[in-house]
């Protein structure tokens, strides 16, 4: 009998970019099912909601029919247990995401060792992408279309950022 492999991509999405539907594509070779978790996470202060964030990216992988997105705000081996998920998905762009994301790896570790942290890379045409310089770059009038998916684009249209 084949185990059902359950990963878990968690992230705050604000707003979600071609980066991360990148990291989604890709991790649903490598597992059965990807739960895309969008976290809460009120220390961020972000620009769109948690259902907004919720809403963006059902809609941007709504042909992908391994994913599951739902809102979190416990902690992250909570949901692991309660979704049966024994990977967590992270993305790095830079030595910087790396020394923050391996702390918090070794955390959740040090929570439950069965849970293990995958880090993958984004594709080469993303690498420089964050959702922080889709808002820079949109709160200047600059161009996203090529950042972000289309829903994304309207709402940041309609925010005076």
């Amino acid at each position: 009998m084949k185990k059902n492999r359950i990963a878990l991509y968690p992230g705050t999405f604000d707003p979600v970019t071609f980066g991360h539907i990148d990291i989604m594509r890709r991790a649903m070779k490598l597992f059965d099912r990807l739960i895309v978790a969008v976290a809460l996470n009120p220390n961020k202060h972000p620009l769109f909601s948690l259902e907004e964030r919720v809403k963006f990216i059902k809609s941007a992988t709504k042909k992908f029919s391994k994913i599951e997105v739902i809102p979190f705000d416990n902690l992250l081996i909570s949901l692991a247990h309660s979704k049966k998920a024994s990977v967590v998905i992270k993305g790095l762009r830079a030595i910087t995401d790396f020394e923050f994301e391996l702390q918090m790896g070794l955390m959740n570790r040090t929570l439950d060792e069965s849970i293990e942290t995958l880090f993958m890379i984004p594709s080469q045409e993303y690498s420089f992408l964050s959702s922080n310089l889709v808002k820079e770059i949109a709160r200047h009038g600059g161009d996203v279309s090529k950042l972000v998916p289309r829903d994304v684009i309207k709402e940041l249209k309609k925010i005076t950022l």
